[in-house]
């Protein structure tokens, strides 16, 4: 059986075009793998935490040596890392703010990208055996050609922090232009309707 894990950022719900997307390929997905499971990680409604003192000093410590509240600071961040390795693929859909991924992504991030964990005290990423598609809903263009390539840092970011913890086989679909939709220019389903069919190949991979 297949599992799929999908992380969603955005903070708006219906008018939200990276949901939207994942709407769509969760109904490819579902057509293709008709016994599978999707576990929704929702980060607008997860308690995320930015790192503090505290939660270094939790991270630092060997695991032997945690306190009952060190155990606790380091709670979710073990829940998010048993969901992340129990899946199979990886579906993450976020929206481009200033070029870059929301605050609560990063923080989903921090929270998952952890030593002894998901990354190896070699430095070799632990999450192995996995693919991952990353969904992504801009104002801007940023696919190659574009005069704004340069500034697409969430795609650099995303994978570069996807190899690190070990996750090589990754596709990224660009929905550049979406302001259009918020402008009134083009309805939801028309500009989803343009990604479509990469939707679809990806869901069926």
């Amino acid at each position: 059986m297949s599992v799929l894990l999908v992380v969603e950022t955005s903070p708006r719900a219906e008018g939200s075009i990276s949901r939207n997307m994942t709407q769509s390929f969760l109904e490819r997905w579902s057509a293709a793998n008709p016994s599978g499971e999707i576990i929704e990680r929702d980060l607008v409604k997860t308690d995320l935490q930015f790192i503090t003192e505290h939660w270094l000093e939790a991270y630092f410590t060997p695991a032997d040596l945690h306190t009952s509240e060190m155990k606790e600071r380091l709670q979710l961040s073990d829940i998010l890392i048993d969901e992340l390795q129990a899946a199979d693929h990886l579906v993450i859909a976020t929206p481009v703010y200033n070029y870059n991924v929301p605050a609560s992504l990063k923080a989903w991030i921090d929270a998952i990208v952890r030593k002894g964990k998901t990354l190896g005290f070699d430095g070799h990423g632990l999450v192995r055996d996995k693919k991952a598609t990353v969904l992504i809903a801009s104002g801007g263009v940023y696919t190659d050609g574009s005069f704004l390539q340069e500034r697409d840092i969430a795609t650099h970011y995303l994978r570069l922090i996807l190899k690190v913890i070990g996750i090589t086989d990754v596709t990224f679909i660009a929905g550049g232009g979406a302001k259009a939709v918020d402008l009134g220019e083009l309805t939801m389903e028309s500009f989803v309707d343009k990604l479509r069919l990469d939707l679809d190949l990806a869901a069926a991979k």
